[in-house]
């Protein structure tokens, strides 16, 4: 036990030198990128650091499994050069054992990043999206999915307007059952409208079998209420905004995404990239053991028999390998062209299993 938990306490610190390097040049990448993109006077230095800050976690996040595969060469290439890894062997410990303590780290850094890291980056990336926008535009847009509906929102300086639908089809561009609420910009209700159906053209959104209350200046909305056969309500809304205002899985949290997929099913729409972005994040744990065998496999041996240099390019090719892998089968699985579990499980397992016929075959063969 103390050597595994020597070696467990070394892996944490090689990952935590990384992990913090790491840290900090994507955070001065970050800095650099805000002020590029808000070079004005009305956001100061303070909000450059706030955005940064916010972004940062979304941009590490990503990474993982890099910083994972880079701890690990360092510390198998730390403990062969100080013979560490020799000594153990002489003990009568295969390096199957000396890897024991470093995959159960790695297993324990990803079931906390899936659980504590990722909740983390959804609500960052909410946050960040909000006040970028705001200080891009002056705007905001969101929809939102929920047990009574669909909701959106669309508005300017000149006030805001809040559409509820019983449904919609895939993209958001045509909902049913809908409901217009629109407000002035203090605050104040100005109308409401009710209507069958809503489309969203260029520059509106056309009502079908419409009824409109003025809720302001009128003393009583239901006599003055108009019907239309159809109606036009102005908005700036496109068909690539509605989609990215839901459809980034990556902006809600783990915990959250089962029900979300359900009431993204009710709502009409697809959930398909949602499934398999929540089976991708489940499978993380393995993705970052599998790291750490490919990563292990490569440097385990002494450093005096040479080739350390091509050994490392090779685990680090791979574990590039291992990461486009992974996200081409989660895009073939968002287009349907590959089972969801399929797509999401089989990168990690088959990479494990590749790693330890590696080590196997250099330890014992």
């Amino acid at each position: 036990m103390i050597l595994y938990s020597y070696f467990a306490r070394r892996f944490l610190k090689s990952f935590a030198i990384v992990f913090g390097v790491f840290l900090g040049i994507v955070l001065m990448i970050e800095v650099v990128e805000q002020t590029g993109r808000f070079n004005n006077e009305a956001v100061g230095f303070a909000e450059i650091m706030e955005l940064s800050l916010l972004h940062l976690p979304s941009q590490m996040y990503p990474i993982l499994p890099l910083i994972m595969i880079l701890a690990t060469l360092a510390l198998f290439l730390g403990l062969a050069r100080s013979s560490e890894l020799v000594i153990t062997r002489a003990s009568g410990r295969s390096g199957m054992k000396s890897l024991i303590a470093p995959v159960v780290m790695a297993l324990v850094l990803g079931l906390l990043a899936v659980t504590v890291f990722n909740p983390l980056v959804a609500a960052t990336s909410k946050q960040y999206e909000a006040i970028s926008s705001r200080y891009a535009s002056g705007t905001e847009s969101v929809l939102s999915i929920s047990q009574e509906g669909l909701w959106l929102r669309q508005g300017n300086a000149d006030g805001q307007t809040v559409i509820r639908a019983q449904g919609s089809n895939l993209d958001g561009t045509k909902l049913v059952d809908v409901s217009f609420f629109s407000f002035t910009a203090n605050g104040t209700p100005l109308s409401r409208i009710m209507a069958t159906s809503a489309e969203l053209t260029d520059g509106a959104w056309v009502l079908t079998e419409a009824k409109r209350w003025r809720l302001l200046g009128s003393a009583n909305p239901e006599r003055d209420a108009q019907q239309f056969e159809t109606l036009r309500v102005p908005s700036d809304l496109t068909v690539e905004q509605i989609r990215d205002s839901f459809g980034s899985p990556s902006s809600i949290a783990i915990w959250d995404l089962p029900d979300f997929i359900s009431r993204l099913d009710a709502a009409g729409f697809s959930a398909r990239q949602h499934r398999v972005w929540f089976q991708t994040e489940l499978a993380l744990p393995l993705l970052l053991v599998a790291m750490v065998l490919i990563g292990a496999g490569f440097t385990m041996r002494h450093t005096r028999f040479g080739g350390t240099g091509p050994m490392v390019l090779a685990a680090v090719l791979m574990g590039f390998a291992l990461f486009f892998i992974r996200n081409l089968a989660q895009v073939l699985g968002e287009n349907g062209q590959l089972p969801v579990y399929v797509a999401a499980w089989s990168p990690p397992l088959a990479a494990i299993l590749l790693a330890l016929a590696l080590i196997l075959h250099l330890e014992d063969g």
